[in-house]
């Protein structure tokens, strides 16, 4: 979803949204959570998707109890029995969906501004060193 001149692992800008569902402090969802959601629904698993994104379990279940907090019914489902996984839910699964097509369409909508904002930008320097001959010694 984001946009980048080159590649990715670029010396370039990036310039990508970053929409966030908050109310008090909490935010119900924001990129993070996104990727965490997509993490969950690929693994099946919270500390899998954890491990995925490379943060810990405490912080994964945090996150996701916060959403599940947040939303009418909660995004993502887990059993009572211990390391049996976890899934998203129907509204899981339409929230992460709603929030995708909301970056999408904001970069779509944004195309032309954000070629202008990359072409004012500084491109990154190349330094070329020349290595100093080697003098033998005498």
């Amino acid at each position: 979803m984001r946009r980048t001149e080159r590649g990715p692992g670029s010396i370039e800008w990036n310039v990508a949204p970053r929409w966030r569902a908050t109310r008090k402090g909490a935010i119900a969802l924001g990129p993070g959570k996104a990727d965490l959601l997509e993490a969950i629904a690929a693994s099946g698993s919270i500390s899998a998707a954890a491990r995925a994104l490379g943060m810990s379990y405490r912080r994964a279940w945090v996150l996701v109890a916060t959403m599940n907090a947040c939303f009418v019914r909660p995004l993502v489902a887990t059993t009572s029995r211990r390391s049996a996984g976890a899934a998203l839910t129907p509204d899981g699964r339409a929230a992460l969906a709603l929030y995708r097509r909301i970056e999408a369409r904001s970069l779509s909508a944004a195309r032309r501004d954000i070629g202008a904002l990359l072409r004012l930008l500084r491109r990154p320097r190349l330094t070329l060193r020349a290595r100093s001959p080697t003098i033998p010694a005498r």
